[in-house]
């Protein structure tokens, strides 16, 4: 059965190899033909010479989430070839490098192999090692173009792009392309019954990563200061802030930088220099990943307590301890919610693409210095370092940034005793100053010690309640001002819901299209922010069963929900995936009706009793 726009590609070749750009111009290809596609990069931790994958989803009907099965694999990697022979579907198809005899232990009666000699072509058309190496990746890319009907047109025009200022390089690249497409049209029947039709569905979306919409962002935001260590897979978040501020931050009469990029020496140093700007005033903030923010605890709670605006961006991966660098979870959700010891509440933006990585970035700064606190936000691997298709960006350029509660000198001037921890507005936020603000008055020096509310520090148990309590009062004045949360509701109310934030949106929503078709309908809400404002909480309570989706072993967002909102633990029905690629849409189906088919809910539901 031939199937237009619906198949999983993926490549398999050996890290450091220069795979990687090959790929992204398949994928891109397919994207630039108005087809909805979903590239996952899946690379191992070390520099060189181990296994690396590069899978594409292609979606007509825009299901971006990753999906089970492999409809055509191209594999270049022996090291991997067992396992990846195993991963195509049955009837699928596995293209290989036929320079040498494919062993009989890697045949299977029921796909189809396309053999081509990558690197017999390579050897006999270019003298150049490196090219050689190169090349056999551009050779399969030609390859898929017959097999697959992709437009050449589109390659060549991705390939000129990519050399602009390096032409001499486009002729080879091109070569090396219609050598892969020769070969096809002399050798097999193609295009194959999997294949691709343009058409229009892209309209003006982009094409982009979640670390790079958030550097942007922080440049929207009016960051000034970013100090950071490096880590993966947060790394490219700070880079792409420089790169976005040396264009758009630097004086246009001096030529100097309006921001500074300073990498620290270890997390908890960057964590301290990010608080230092924010309480001289700049906005300033950070990225790490699950083992920086075990780091950045102490500095954290000195945050909390002392109440200084501060952003770190959290891109997850697989824990504990080093774990997987380069594999995916949501598995930092309960120690970013709580980071710190003692009694420690952070606000948390979940965002689900890389426009939302945009726009929360650049409202994680105002939170930030509306709350008088650190503001995390919590993406992860897969939607930072992967490309998603995006809507555009937008910016309201009369936006002015919100400084909270920030008292000048001629305020100052007329207050009789100034209160950094009074509580003004009944609001739980007090109001702070920038150092030198003015002569005598204001706030020049913080610590962490229990104080009273004019910053005087005192071990007087009832100035602490008082300032522990007011805390709490602020806590309860953030669930007004985060992001509520996005509920899919229909006309009636199903006693059946699903829950589900971040990356596993994807994989989430279409799994609801698959219950529906089995007759299923569930209500579903997909958390933006922490703490949980009034609708979650009345969403929640309107539903007898909640399957709380997320990618980590300990269901980390469910136990966050039963004890914030005081829940009944056995109404949250944990859906988890922690292999460290992203959930699927038949993992989530499959996990909801291994629940209730024994239960006898399946056909109740689907007999529309509830429905």
């Amino acid at each position: 059965m031939t199937k237009i726009n619906d198949f999983v590609v993926r490549f398999a070749n050996v890290n450091g190899t220069g795979s990687a750009s090959a790929n992204y111009l398949f994928a891109k290809a397919i994207f630039r033909m108005g087809i909805p596609v979903t590239p996952k990069n899946i690379f191992p931790s070390n520099i060189q010479g181990l296994p690396t994958w590069y899978e594409v989803r292609i979606s007509g009907k825009g299901y971006l989430g990753r999906r089970e099965g492999v409809d055509l694999m191209v594999c270049v990697n022996p090291q991997s070839m067992k396992n990846d022979v195993g991963s195509v579907k049955p009837g699928g198809y596995f293209v290989y490098d036929s320079t040498k005899p494919l062993h009989p232990e890697f045949i299977r009666e029921d796909i189809n192999y396309i053999g081509i000699p990558f690197m017999e072509m390579c050897i006999r058309e270019f003298t150049d090692p490196r090219q050689r190496q190169l090349f056999k990746n551009t050779i399969y890319v030609g390859a898929l173009s017959a097999l697959l009907s992709i437009d050449f047109q589109e390659l060549e025009k991705l390939l000129t792009e990519q050399f602009s200022g390096k032409e001499k390089l486009i002729a080879p690249n091109v070569k090396a392309l219609k050598l892969g497409v020769n070969y096809v049209h002399e050798h097999y029947k193609y295009p194959l019954d999997i294949r691709l039709e343009r058409k229009d569905l892209i309209k003006d979306s982009i094409l982009i990563d979640g670390n790079s919409a958030c550097g942007l962002g922080a440049v929207y935001a009016g960051a000034t200061v970013a100090a950071w260590y490096p880590i993966t897979p947060s790394t490219s978040v700070v880079e792409a802030f420089g790169d976005y501020a040396k264009k758009m931050r630097v004086d246009t009469l001096t030529g100097k930088n309006n921001f500074a990029i300073v990498q620290a020496e270890d997390e908890l140093a960057a964590i301290g220099m990010v608080i230092g700007a924010n309480w001289n005033g700049a906005r300033s903030f950070t990225a790490t990943s699950g083992p920086g923010l075990s780091l950045m605890n102490e500095f954290l709670g000195l945050a909390y307590f002392a109440e200084i605006p501060a952003v770190l961006i959290d891109v997850q991966r697989a824990g504990p301890s080093t774990g997987m660098p380069t594999r995916t979870q949501q598995s930092d959700v309960m120690s970013a919610a709580y980071a710190s010891h003692g009694d420690t509440k952070h606000v948390l933006l979940f965002p689900s693409t890389p426009k939302e990585c945009f726009e929360m970035t650049a409202d994680a700064f105002d939170l930030a210095e509306g709350l008088h606190t650190p503001v995390i936000l919590m993406s992860d691997l897969d939607l930072g370092m992967n490309d998603h298709i995006s809507e555009p960006f937008v910016w309201d350029d009369k936006r002015v940034h919100k400084r909270g509660k920030v008292y000048n000198a001629v305020q100052l001037e007329n207050i009789e005793r100034f209160g950094r921890y009074l509580d003004v507005d009944n609001d739980g936020i007090t109001y702070r100053t920038y150092p030198g603000t003015h002569q005598s008055k204001g706030s020049f020096f913080t610590r962490g010690t229990s104080r009273d509310e004019y910053a005087t520090y005192t071990e007087d148990g009832g100035a602490y309640v008082r300032n522990m309590n007011r805390l709490i009062k602020k806590w309860n004045t953030a669930k007004t001002m985060v992001p509520g949360p996005e509920i899919h509701q229909g006309k009636n109310k199903n006693p059946v819901a699903i829950l589900f934030f971040g990356t596993s949106k994807y994989s989430a929503e279409e799994a609801m299209d698959i219950l529906s078709k089995e007759g299923i309908k569930v209500d579903a809400i997909r958390i933006k922010s922490f703490p949980f404002n009034q609708h979650v909480e009345e969403f929640l309570n309107a539903h007898d069963t909640i399957f709380v989706i997320e990618q980590n072993r300990d269901a980390q967002m469910r136990s966050l929900l039963v004890n914030e909102l005081g829940l009944h633990p056995k109404k949250l029905i944990p859906v988890l995936n922690y292999d460290g690629m992203p959930i699927t849409a038949d993992n989530i189906v499959r996990q909801i009706n291994d629940y209730l088919v024994p239960a006898g809910a399946h056909s109740i539901l689907k007999s529309g009793e509830f429905i």
